[in-house]
């Protein structure tokens, strides 16, 4: 189905019965990164499920958006489904997004698979500083732009131009003060063998959480698909 909201056009889909599950795909997904989920959820909850702009059926972005801009996209979509008070649960790149959004908005309860949350800085921001250097000497421009094959992060080189500019907004922001506005109980999971967000990090989002829990389970960055059953089974007793 689609909407044509005021921030972007987006493809969603809804299905089930009962209280509303709002699922949110990560960077570089679609809705059916979230399906296996949603369909063992449909028996007792009514399920949505979004393409983010510029992700599956949902036009691209006119410009570079950041968190914020999702965020606005999952309010315009949850009024104009006529949504109250929905749990929410996002995966990666969509955890940040529902992070966003439940720091201000109503929300039954929140669950976060994998969810990046502050900005942290490793050993590629020197990299990205010679890059920077590179590109303002005279000529070395083109260079520049031939050495982001070898920097970027799969995600990056996978985007659109606009969607990489986004990629690098999403990636800088810190959203340690939305989480601490976050005041309903919130579950984290984290696998442990997920090369793209640290245990650290997890913990760090924990501690920022009033109401937050991390459950560390086995597995990769998808870890929610990867123990599916056993997943099932934790939200059913917190849900």
């Amino acid at each position: 189905m689609e909407l044509n909201l005021k921030k972007a056009k987006i493809n969603y889909i809804q299905y089930g019965k009962g209280k509303d599950v709002v699922l949110l795909h990560g960077w570089g997904q679609n809705i059916e990164m979230m399906r296996p989920l949603g369909d063992l959820l449909q028996q007792k909850y009514r399920v949505t499920i979004l393409d983010f702009p510029g992700f599956g059926a949902s036009e691209e972005p006119k410009e570079a958006w950041g968190v914020l801009d999702y965020a606005i996209v999952l309010e315009q979509m949850i009024d104009e489904l006529k949504i109250k008070k929905p749990i929410i649960m996002g995966h990666s790149f969509g955890g940040r997004v529902a992070i966003c959004y439940a720091s201000n908005h109503p929300i039954e309860k929140l669950v976060l698979f994998a969810s990046p949350c502050f900005k942290v800085y490793n050993s590629n921001n020197l990299k990205v500083k010679i890059l920077k250097t590179l590109k303002k000497i005279p000529g070395m421009n083109q260079f520049g732009e031939y050495m982001k094959n070898y920097i970027g992060s799969r995600d990056y080189k996978a985007a659109s131009p606009k969607l990489r500019e986004t990629f690098v907004n999403v990636v800088n922001e810190d959203l340690g003060n939305y989480a601490k506005a976050i005041e309903e109980p919130t579950l984290i999971f984290w696998g442990e063998q997920d090369s793209e967000v640290t245990y650290e990090e997890e913990k760090m989002l924990e501690s920022a959480l009033s109401d937050g829990a991390l459950i560390v389970i086995p597995g990769t960055h998808y870890a929610y698909l990867e123990n599916l059953g056993s997943v099932m089974k934790i939200l059913e007793s917190f849900l």
